[in-house]
């Protein structure tokens, strides 16, 4: 089973920041930052301030572990986190210089039901459990974290 870690970042002007997706042959989409989690992680939340600074050249402040999407293959911890500075040209991910990888490129998202339907957010539960939580709650703050108590 493939572990990846994923984060809903949270912009100083509370919008959600996500990559913009543009491969070859294949329709746009977005993705939040994250990837896979390396044994040289020393955990999931190591794994995704490794990734947040690969990808973005910045720091996540993590917040809390939102949900957990099971996959044939694979699971995804996705955590909700805010994120002050971050310097997209200063990125350094291997998956950045790979040839054939098509387009990587950042959208600040408002934090809005009607804002997320109006982009393909890879994948698709996280983009269910976030306009459901953005439509009951005051704020995507107000989720409860999965995290097991230490």
């Amino acid at each position: 089973m493939i572990e990846r870690v994923r984060a809903v970042l949270v912009t100083p002007r509370d919008e959600l920041l996500f990559i913009r997706r543009e491969r070859p042959d294949a329709p746009i989409y977005w993705v939040a930052s994250g990837g896979h989690v390396e044994p040289t992680d020393a955990s999931h939340e190591d794994a995704l301030r490794r990734e947040v600074r690969e990808e973005l050249a910045g720091t996540p402040d993590i917040a809390k572990l939102i949900q957990v999407i099971e996959g044939a293959t694979d699971r995804q911890y996705i955590y909700l986190a805010r994120i002050e500075a971050w310097s997209f040209p200063d990125r350094s991910g291997p998956e950045l210089t790979q040839v054939g990888r098509g387009v990587y490129a950042l959208d600040a998202i408002p934090m809005r039901t009607a804002a997320l339907a109006g982009i393909t957010l890879k994948p698709d539960a996280l983009t269910a459990f976030l306009s459901a939580a953005l439509a009951e709650l005051p704020s995507l703050f107000a989720l409860p974290d999965l995290r097991l108590p230490s």
